[in-house]
């Protein structure tokens, strides 16, 4: 949740952060954190998610306000003492140690005595399924390999909370898309609490429990995975969560539920209200991409007319971009096994929807 919980894990209260007190990079930043949950936060780059993970991890001084752990303001505390774990996306594993001796340090850091530091790098490795590889060099190692080590690096002393700076940035998509469901596992399992950077929407989808979309240093909404997906608070969401298509108009009659939308070619149609919205004002029309019909029958209440002007196969299903109220990038996701052979670049047909599935939104970023 945003906003003041004196009971959140994690709280972030008037956080700013200025490199040169010019340009300020993250903008009155009030988040909280429940413990236990997996928190990412997603934006494009430059948009103030790392610097905030950063500030949360001590790497970075916030120029004002406070951040909270447990409880207690914590901008004075070191890194080092902060008692979180960290991953990057460079590994940041020690190329002179073994795998055994890379687990150790931390713990030799605190420390702790060898028999207990023995038994821990045992049971990580054991963790995340790597206890044959303890005496190898991270050289000797695969991307997901090291990955999974410095995983089980940052987790070893048993941190309050985790933080990942794009930690699967470097993999394969195959080997990325397995290190999701690694990180997935261990958050079920060791009831951790997760703060995770990415830009990759669908990494953001499939790992959280609530996602924080930040752009120019300002988080625009932050909510459930499905419900960014599925009820985006503006027109940058909408975009920036997944395909859709956009379309610009003006908002006309309006309930809390349901409102019309009359296109710049003054084409009226019907899609689910959004808060801030007001008769008369400019808004979009936002509806995704597979949501829309080709050539559809009377059960769909929106309907207008397209052009194709493009067909581009992608394996399970094709992408056909048509001319649609005068916007030539009106995309659609077509399955393979209903794809039509006559739908060719030139052909015309009705482009259709359900209304309830269509948003009207901010045109602007909030």
């Amino acid at each position: 949740m945003t906003g003041n919980n004196a009971s959140a894990f994690v709280r972030f209260k008037g956080v700013e952060k200025s490199y040169d007190g010019l340009k300020t990079v993250v903008k009155r930043l009030d988040l909280d954190i429940a413990q236990g949950e997996f928190l990412t936060l997603l934006g494009p780059s430059g948009s103030g998610k790392t610097t905030s993970l950063m500030m949360l991890a001590g790497f970075e001084t916030p120029t004002q306000g406070q951040i909270f752990l447990e409880g207690q303001a914590i901008e004075s505390v070191p890194a080092h003492r902060r008692g979180i774990g960290m991953v990057f996306q460079n590994y940041a594993l020690f190329p002179h140690m073994t795998v055994a001796q890379n687990m150790a340090f931390p713990l030799q850091v605190r420390r702790m005595p060898r028999a207990e530091i023995e038994t821990r790098v045992k049971k990580a490795l054991e963790m995340v399924r790597l206890g044959t590889l303890a005496n190898r060099y991270p050289s000797q190692l695969s991307g997901g390999q090291q990955q999974r080590i410095a995983l089980a690096r940052a987790l070893i002393f048993e941190p309050k909370l985790v933080l990942m700076d794009e930690p699967l940035g470097a993999l394969d998509k195959q080997l990325r898309e397995q290190m999701q469901l690694e990180i997935r596992h261990l958050h079920r399992d060791l009831g951790l609490t997760v703060v995770f950077v990415t830009h990759d929407q669908a990494e953001a989808l499939t790992l959280s429990d609530r996602v924080a979309i930040f752009n120019d240093g300002v988080i625009q909404q932050v909510d459930t995975p499905q419900a960014l997906y599925e009820r985006p608070a503006n027109t940058f969401i909408a975009r920036f969560m997944g395909d859709t298509n956009v379309l610009p108009g003006v908002l006309g009659s309006f309930s809390a539920e349901r409102c019309q939308v009359r296109l710049d070619q003054g084409e009226q149609l019907f899609a689910r209200t959004t808060p801030g919205l007001a008769s008369g004002s400019k808004a979009s029309l936002s509806i995704r991409s597979e949501r829309v019909i080709l050539d559809g029958d009377a059960r769909y209440d929106s309907r207008l007319a397209g052009r194709i002007e493009e067909c581009i196969y992608l394996g399970d299903h094709v992408r056909v971009r048509l001319n649609v109220a005068g916007n030539d990038d009106f995309n659609v996701k077509v399955p393979i096994a209903q794809m039509q052979p006559h739908w060719r670049e030139g052909h015309r047909l009705p482009v259709c929807w359900h209304s309830a599935d269509a948003s009207a939104l901010n045109a602007m970023s909030a």
